[in-house]
């Protein structure tokens, strides 16, 4: 007898009503379902002669081959090239590197790397502003005499040792020590370092000197690795050849020859940059000992990139397919009068003279080879938010006018000019001095052929650079001196112009005076409004122009030679030559895809 539970579900009828189901549905799963449409579209290459299958198959792979090339070409649009890390760069100098160290650093190899290597508060930038580097952020009194600056909390020399505001106190109370003779010196003089706190460090100017922020790219040491160092040993270092700095490269590698001098570095990106780290993967430094050995290296392919290149070697090299980069160099090359030492420069007829009858343009093509611009004011090209007075094309005729005219008269026998001024016969006839350099002796001839047409007599003396500057500029015994003066990025022309520099060690070679421009520039150097300062000089130079201060001749380009591959490169305003750098964490050869959305 079995009893039938009320209020409960049989299990083994539940279970079989589940298979049941799912049978169900594995049938209907297997079923083949099809539609019309498409039943007939898959028989219709059957239909077909076995020609019109062939077609048809064909018509059927260039679309989905076509299909494919389309949706490509419209991701590729969609996407952009963005720098890649890695690739590597072969680059030589003519020197060899003693001072990789922003104090003593004195020769092109020498401040080569040490722009690699270390990291100042700020970093000029190609377009002639400033960033900060090692500093956060800074700030400037209202009167222009204090500037104080934050460090970052993160920024680390390569060691990992952080970068505090003792390292910053210490470079430059190293800087300032008349002992060490840092070439740097002068940047620091007068001015006021004080610690605020861990991070903060202020800078106390005796007057306001609107340059002043470019002394705060000046590199920063380490003061834990330098402080037991004298002055005495301070040179001497190992640490000058075997740097630890908180720029963008490190030194990795070093080969030396069998005398011990470095025949290349190797550097690779550093750990410790702040504004990240630089895309190419590995840059190598070679060092020659002259120009030839230079080009040769270049030749056979054991660099890829130099610079500092004679003018007069380029036609050379780009016939071999150098590929030229040029950039102006804030430099001015002029014939500076010596008023004291020749008094005929006193008339400003032959000033006027001298200066109208010079074919600028003539000179920066037959000298420059078109690398350089001609020039007419004591502030070069390449200045940013200044363009500078443009010259005159060369007037012989109205030169000749000038002086006929103020009683300067060729003599037959000398075919030079002469003027009779109280009794006494002046002859327009001096010296025209410049510096044993292949450039400047050229360009001395060509000036005193221009001038010869005109019926003056200039002698061109040449003297070796150590001659030259002991011997002649600094006690000023020259009559005329063809010279050339680094301004720099921002514009200081004080020492060059004022009336007070006009002995040495002050450098206003021209002996120029001039109350009203000695004015302009103390006001121009002490504001920092911009556009106030602009003003003045604009006003310094049309002063300068007007008194035929000195005959402006030229101003020349920087000339860096690059492979192609290299991108990113942007000289911009640079003042020397390892100023090229100041953007390389940019620079880069490999790249990558990626969709515009994400890129940067």
């Amino acid at each position: 007898m079995k009893l039938k539970l009320f209020g409960k579900r049989d299990p083994s009828a539940t279970s079989n009503g589940m298979n049941r189901k799912f049978e169900s549905l594995s049938r209907s799963l297997a079923r083949r379902f099809s539609i019309k449409k498409f039943d007939a579209l898959e028989r219709l290459p059957h239909l077909f002669t076995p020609a019109e299958r062939l077609a048809w198959w064909l018509l059927l792979s260039v679309f989905l081959v076509s299909s494919f090339f389309v949706l490509n070409s419209m991701s590729l649009l969609a996407q952009t090239e963005v720098p890649d890390r890695g690739g590597s760069l072969t680059e030589g100098v003519i020197g060899s590197p003693r001072f990789i160290n922003p104090l003593l650093s004195i020769s092109d190899a020498d401040r080569d790397l040490t722009a690699l290597v270390y990291s100042g508060l700020l970093r000029a930038t190609p377009d002639g502003t400033f960033i900060p580097d090692l500093a956060e952020s800074y700030d400037i009194s209202p009167d222009g005499l204090t500037y104080t600056f934050t460090l970052r909390e993160n920024a680390t020399f390569e060691d990992g040792a952080p970068v505090t505001v003792d390292d910053v106190v210490f470079t430059i109370d190293k800087a300032r020590d008349p002992a060490l003779k840092s070439p740097r010196r002068a940047n620091w003089d007068g001015v006021q370092v004080e610690k605020v706190n861990s991070w903060t460090v202020r800078f106390t100017l005796r007057q306001a000197y609107a340059p002043f922020l470019e002394n705060a790219t000046m590199g920063i040491l380490p003061k834990p690795l330098w402080n037991d160092s004298s002055v005495e040993q301070f040179p001497f270092s190992t640490y000058n050849t075997e740097p630890i700095g908180s720029g963008p490269y490190r030194i990795s590698d070093i080969i030396r020859g069998k005398d011990g001098v470095p025949e290349s570095y190797t550097l690779v990106p550093s750990r410790s940059f702040v504004l990240g780290a630089p895309y190419l993967s590995r840059l190598i430094i070679k060092f020659y000992g002259s120009e030839d050995a230079l080009i040769d290296a270049w030749k056979h392919g054991d660099i890829e990139s130099m610079s500092g290149i004679s003018v007069d070697r380029l036609d050379e090299l780009t016939k071999a397919g150098a590929h030229v980069t040029e950039s102006p160099l804030p430099r001015v090359f002029a014939v500076f009068l010596n008023q004291n030492q020749s008094p005929i420069f006193t008339h400003a007829e032959v000033r006027r003279a001298l200066d109208l009858s010079l074919d600028k343009k003539k000179i920066v093509e037959d000298i420059l080879h078109g690398y350089g611009q001609a020039i007419a004011s004591p502030i070069p090209p390449g200045i940013p938010s200044f363009i500078p007075k443009v010259p005159e094309d060369a007037n012989t005729e109205a030169a000749i006018g000038v002086l006929e005219k103020n009683g300067w008269k060729i003599n037959p026998e000398t075919n030079t000019r002469e003027k009779t001024i109280n009794k006494k016969t002046e002859v327009l006839r001096f010296s025209l001095t410049t510096s044993n350099v292949p450039e400047l002796k050229a360009a001395a001839e060509h000036i005193r052929s221009q001038w010869k047409a005109i019926g003056i007599d200039a002698m061109v003396k040449v003297f070796e650079s150590g001659d030259l500057n002991q011997n002649v500029i600094r006690p000023r015994k020259y009559d005329a001196l063809l010279f050339g003066e680094i301004v720099g990025r921002d514009l200081d022309l004080f020492a060059f112009w004022d009336s007070s520099q006009r002995n040495d060690p002050g450098l206003n070679v021209a002996l120029y005076t001039s109350s009203t421009a000695d004015k302009l520039l103390e006001a121009a150097r002490s504001t920092t409004n911009e556009k106030e300062r602009l003003e003045k000089y604009r006003s310094f130079e049309e002063q300068v122009t007007s008194d035929v201060g000195a005959i402006f001749v030229y101003s020349p380009n920087f000339i860096y030679i690059t492979p192609q591959k290299l991108r990113g490169l942007s000289l911009g305003s640079i003042t020397t030559p390892s100023e090229r750098f100041d953007n390389i964490y940019h620079w880069y050869i490999e790249t990558n895809r990626v969709w515009a959305i994400f890129a940067k």
